[in-house]
């Protein structure tokens, strides 16, 4: 289904409306009324509105309640049998898919540890769509389309540089996955990017300014600006892991020296605590050895002091931290907080809110689902054309 024909500025008009009506109902289900008034629009607008998105299927009825004023209402809500969107991750030490409806709730969601650090490109994609493929179909639903999260600075849909999973270097992953799915299209952007993005879309979970630090075996920040994502010119914003906090330090992956992530990274605290793997960390820290806390605190606070410069520079409130670090946070938080206290400028009047993400390890897939869903609600006619008989391994897409 299409929008009606007409004058340019109308066909304008109901796209808004359409915009706002499904903003609007990512508040949670509600009534005509209930959406006129969140909306400013009127209630015969709504109704308009609703119409074609409930044949679609985008949207559903709930039987009918009684609050008592006026007549019975029948709340609309996003029907849990609505297309999805599909967030996928190629992460250093593992690969998750994650599908998402259009209100952010989680239809299906699967996870598998895999050391790619050495892994050929072929291998990545093959594992990472059948991983796609397992989860979609546990889900039942038709997919909207597909978001993949890489950690590596990604330029017009090339990854240009992923020092830890090299074989990412310079391929065009998305176009490379997007064909073994049989898909028209796989977005693709860089995971701290991605998980920033997860805490303003659908919903705001941190403000209007924020950073969202992604620890790992490598370190990457997602910066978030009076509630947008900052990319950079380039899309290069937010390399946090390979500022510079140690002239002359450490050699880096990167080719220089000295960068955040070999003294705050994953790799760097396992290394100075004695461990291999982190659930060995999790379970020393537990016990109180003393070697292992060390470790975690140094790591801090060598992220605190390249944390201080980027919010000296952005000015920005609030912390967070995803990844490997909210699963240490109580241990790792004083070190950066040490450091933020005494090197950010505006502390004093303004001390940064530090905290670990709500959305622990399903951040990045939220992320890249959400650059989906995003998509279609502020482009509310792909969801009306959404052609349920076009297929995709055998599912449903637009292209």
């Amino acid at each position: 289904m299409t929008l009606p024909p007409g004058p340019v500025h109308l066909r304008q008009v109901r796209t808004g409306n359409l915009q706002a009506l499904l903003r609007a109902m990512l508040e949670g289900p509600a009534s005509r009324a209930e959406l006129a008034q969140r909306t400013g629009l009127t209630k015969a607008t709504i109704a308009s509105l609703a119409e074609p998105l409930l044949r679609q299927g985008i949207l559903t009825e709930d039987p009918e309640v009684n609050t008592g004023r006026g007549r019975p209402s029948r709340p609309l809500r996003f029907s849990d049998a609505a297309p999805v969107a599909i967030g996928a991750e190629i992460n250093v030490r593992h690969l998750a898919v994650s599908v998402q409806r259009l209100d952010g709730s989680t239809a299906a969601t699967r996870r598998v540890d895999l050391d790619n650090r050495r892994r050929g490109v072929d291998d990545l994609i093959d594992r990472l769509a059948a991983l796609i493929r397992a989860t979609l179909a546990e889900s039942g639903l038709e997919p909207l389309g597909f978001g993949l999260a890489v950690p590596g600075i990604v330029h017009d849909g090339t990854v240009v540089h992923a020092p830890n999973v090299p074989a990412l270097t310079g391929v065009r992953i998305g176009d490379r996955l997007a064909a073994a799915l049989a898909a028209p299209m796989v977005e693709v952007d860089n995971e701290a990017n991605l998980a920033a993005l997860a805490h303003v879309w659908p919903h705001r979970l941190a403000g209007d300014d924020f950073v969202y630090v992604s620890g790992d075996v490598g370190v990457g920040a997602g910066i978030v600006l009076g509630g947008t994502l900052f990319r950079g010119g380039s899309g290069f914003a937010g390399e946090l892991g390979h500022v510079i906090i140690e002239r002359g330090g450490r050699p880096c992956s990167c080719g220089s020296h000295g960068c955040v992530e070999q003294y705050a990274g994953l790799q760097a605290i396992l290394a100075t605590a004695g461990h291999q793997r982190l659930d060995q960390l999790h379970n020393a820290l537990r016990d109180g050895d003393t070697r292992s806390r060390s470790a975690v605190n140094c790591a801090g606070s060598a992220l605190g002091t390249a944390l201080a410069s980027l919010i000296n520079i952005c000015d920005v409130a609030t912390v967070l931290l995803g990844g490997s670090y909210a699963t240490v946070f109580d241990e790792f938080a004083p070190g950066v907080r040490a450091e933020l206290g005494t090197g950010v400028l505006a502390a004093a009047r303004r001390p940064v809110a530090l905290a670990a993400s709500p959305l622990g390890r399903d951040a990045v897939t939220r992320g890249a689902a959400g650059l989906i869903t995003h998509r279609y609600c502020l482009t509310p006619e792909l969801l009306l054309e959404f052609d349920p008989n076009a297929t995709v391994d055998g599912r449903s897409t637009t292209a």
